[in-house]
């Protein structure tokens, strides 16, 4: 119960990009449609889960024992930007398309603060593994669909009239304000 309610609060409730407004650049950049969306949502929760997955047992069993907590961030920093290049050749290899459409979007994944972000936020609420697994997997889901939302939204945008002052991003940015106001909803979710 206690992983169940750990996905969901990092899912819904702490939303990384609508509820803590981690990784906005690639959430405006990246949701021009359903499919770089989907792209982008799912490289970026392989970098993230993996990520967890070996900055976790780096920070309790290397980095605290001989206390060298202090280089916590350039450790982890290193290991993401290792994690997105694996992710960066094995798309140029798989998925041309979609690399290229990714763009330098792609290469922000290793300062995409929300993964750093996760890393640092399972080591503060001192999880245990499986439980850092399982928030990482709902934070990076929870910014997927957040790109999903967007890019669905975006897409009936195109087709509507604005006004002129709307057009382009300031509408992008109402658009997520009025997202945000209603993942606020799911606050009471989870006790």
């Amino acid at each position: 119960m206690i992983l169940f309610k750990i996905f969901i609060s990092a899912f819904l409730i702490d939303n990384v990009v609508l509820m803590r407004f981690l990784a906005l650049c690639p959430f405006i950049g990246m949701s021009t449609d359903e499919d770089k969306s989907i792209g982008m949502g799912l490289a970026v929760t392989f970098v993230t889960v993996l990520a967890t997955g070996v900055t976790w047992p780096l920070f309790h069993f290397v980095l605290r024992p001989l206390g060298l907590e202090f280089l916590q961030i350039l450790a982890f920093i290193l290991i993401i930007a290792a994690l997105v290049q694996l992710v960066e050749f094995y798309l140029k290899k798989t998925a041309p398309a979609l690399y290229g459409a990714m763009g330098i979007y792609l290469a922000l994944i290793t300062t995409n603060c929300a993964i750093l972000a996760v890393t640092f936020d399972n080591i503060s609420k001192q999880y245990t593994f499986i439980e850092s697994v399982v928030y990482a997997l709902g934070v990076a889901l929870g910014f997927l669909l957040s790109l999903l939302l967007m890019a669905g939204i975006r897409s009936r945008i195109r087709t509507s009239p604005l006004p002129g002052f709307l057009k382009g991003t300031p509408i992008l940015f109402v658009t997520a304000a009025l997202l945000s106001m209603a993942f606020m909803g799911f606050s009471g979710l989870v006790k």
